[in-house]
C-alpha cells in the first residue's frame, strides 16, 4: 500500500487527468487540500476575530461535500469531477475554519487566555 493511500482512494475516474498524466489526488481531494492551504496561508496574513457566525459558515461550508459524497457513496446520483472539485473547495475552507475555532477554544480552555 502507497503512503498516498492515506490521503485519497486515487480512484482514476474520479481524478483529473492533465496531458496523459493523472493527478495524485481525486478532484475532491484536490479541492480540500488546495483550499484548506489557502486558508491556512491566509490566516496568518489576516486576523480573523471568530464568532459563532463564523462556525455557522463553516458547517455551511462542509455540507454539500458530504452531500455530494453521500449521494453518491449510497448511489443515489452520479456525481461528476468539477462537483466533487468544488464542493472539495468549500469543504476545505470550511475544515480549516473549524479547526482553528476549535484550537481557540481549547487554548483559552487550556491557558486560560
Amino acid at each position: 500500500m502507497k503512503a498516498r493511500n492515506f490521503l485519497c482512494h486515487n480512484r482514476d475516474d474520479r481524478s483529473f487527468h492533465f496531458r496523459n498524466h493523472k493527478f495524485p489526488l481525486c478532484a475532491r481531494c484536490t479541492g480540500i487540500y488546495l483550499s484548506a492551504f489557502i486558508y491556512l496561508v491566509y490566516g496568518y496574513i489576516v486576523t480573523i476575530n471568530y464568532t459563532m457566525l463564523h462556525v455557522y459558515i463553516a458547517i455551511a461550508l462542509i455540507i454539500p461535500c458530504c452531500v455530494d459524497g453521500f449521494t453518491q457513496l449510497w448511489g443515489w446520483r452520479e456525481s461528476n469531477n468539477n462537483l466533487r472539485f468544488i464542493t472539495g473547495l468549500m469543504a476545505g475552507v470550511g475544515l480549516m475554519m473549524l479547526a482553528r475555532i476549535i484550537s481557540l477554544v481549547f487554548q483559552k480552555l487550556i491557558l486560560g487566555g
